[in-house]
């Protein structure tokens, strides 16, 4: 592993203008400084270069969306003949080496307390760079581990869930406080948070709801919805036969994870012909022995399958007709359509605003409109990925230390 991250590293260009940051990494990683320093014999500096850029580094270098970001802007990846350096293997290696060597040097106690709900990417960013400056933090967690959907929604075979484990230690040793089985708007509410004194709370929920087709049948017994699903794998008996609904990256995980649950035949169906996985999942899902059908529409649940309705396209994209429905026999099926947000705590929260969609509104820096409460991640922008919770995360952290210092000022 570590011959071929070096002979990787050592093909960097070190580029002026690197695309691989500039163009490529939505949290603007500094790619060619962290390969330089990892060449420099500084594997320590670079590592700790990444974590304070990302604290969830070593998970981004295994589950973004490289062949779009950072790999896929590579120079190198644009000559003929030639191959993009593998910027992720060589990230996640100094990610690695580093992580049970990070201690971060807290700021001094500023006697403030705040309340972090979800610990997901966005929860455990925000965590990190709040305690760091000194604020006392508890995470409310309504699962019994850190991780979010990172833990809950994406397939062990993609990312360990040992390296959340690491995470939920070192979340502990930096002084941070974890409640688990704790879901605000049961038994505590917003209102309750304030009421003990925590100054300013985060919301960072992710979006658990799954997202419905509305068709007859959804409420059958073999039918199944994917983040439910991923939530416990072996809770399920699917048969050998299962139809999922759906075409994105997370359908491909659902399938991939059901194959390797033991079910032999497996087939995506997508409702258009573009298919919105990213091809390198595509690939996967192929030498798993997944079978794709694209121009397929659900037109309702049986107990014999999934009814499906061909659509029939031009050349260029657009829809010509759709034809007769036809039954896809399957012993069970999985709706893979992805997911909103819950509504517990809006419902149990005033001057809390949401969205159409049900996704918290909340301006640039993540305020919401409740007077001292901010939030990010998924349950703001939606169903979207882990290097852009830390990104607009990192945002809320600073406003949220500003807001808590003018607070602390004026009293």
């Amino acid at each position: 592993m570590a011959a071929h991250v070096i002979e990787e590293a050592r093909r960097c260009l070190q580029c002026k203008k690197p695309l691989c940051r500039l163009k490529g990494c939505p949290i603007e990683t500094n790619i060619p400084e962290m390969i330089r320093l990892f060449l420099a014999g500084q594997t320590v500096e670079a590592g700790r270069m990444l974590f304070e850029n990302n604290p969830l580094s070593v998970v981004c270098s295994l589950v973004c969306d490289h062949e779009n970001q950072c790999e896929g802007n590579c120079i190198q990846g644009k000559r003929k003949d030639a191959a993009a350096v593998q910027i992720p293997s060589i990230e996640h290696y100094i990610s690695e080496f580093y992580f049970d060597k990070i201690k971060i040097e807290r700021a001094p106690d500023t006697g403030q307390r705040v309340a972090i709900i979800g610990s997901g990417p966005a929860g455990i960013t925000i965590a990190v760079k709040l305690a760091a400056l000194g604020y006392r933090i508890t995470i409310f967690e309504r699962m019994d581990k850190v991780g979010g959907m990172m833990r809950y929604g994406i397939p062990a075979f993609r990312l360990s869930k040992k390296i959340l484990d690491r995470y939920q230690v070192k979340l502990r040793e930096m002084g941070i406080h974890f409640r688990p089985n704790t879901a605000i708007g049961g038994a505590l509410h917003l209102d309750d948070l304030f009421n003990d004194g925590y100054d300013a709370i985060f919301i960072g929920t992710g979006v658990w709801r799954p997202r419905r087709p509305h068709v007859k049948g959804e409420s059958l017994g073999n039918v199944h919805y994917a983040i439910d699903y991923l939530q416990n794998p072996d809770a399920y008996d699917l048969g050998d036969t299962v139809a999922i609904i759906g075409a994105g990256n997370s359908a491909i995980d659902v399938a991939r994870t059901v194959v390797r649950q033991g079910s032999g035949n497996v087939t995506l169906y997508a409702r258009r012909r573009r298919i919105a996985a990213s091809q390198r999942e595509l690939d996967y899902a192929a030498v798993d022995g997944i079978e794709i059908q694209q121009g397929m529409a659900i037109k309702e649940f049986t107990e014999e399958g999934p009814l499906l309705t061909p659509r029939i396209y031009d050349d260029e994209g657009n829809l010509i007709r759709e034809e007769e429905p036809v039954l896809m026999k399957a012993d069970s099926t999985i709706i893979a359509i992805s997911q909103g947000p819950k509504d517990k705590i809006v419902n149990t929260t005033h001057d809390l605003k949401v969205s159409d969609k049900g996704l918290i509104v909340v301006d640039e820096q993540g305020r919401t409109t409740r007077e001292g409460v901010f939030s990010s991640g998924d349950v703001v922008i939606g169903a979207k990925n882990v290097v852009l919770a830390v990104k607009y995360s990192k945002i809320v952290a600073k406003a949220m230390d500003e807001y808590l210092t003018a607070k602390r000022n004026a009293q």
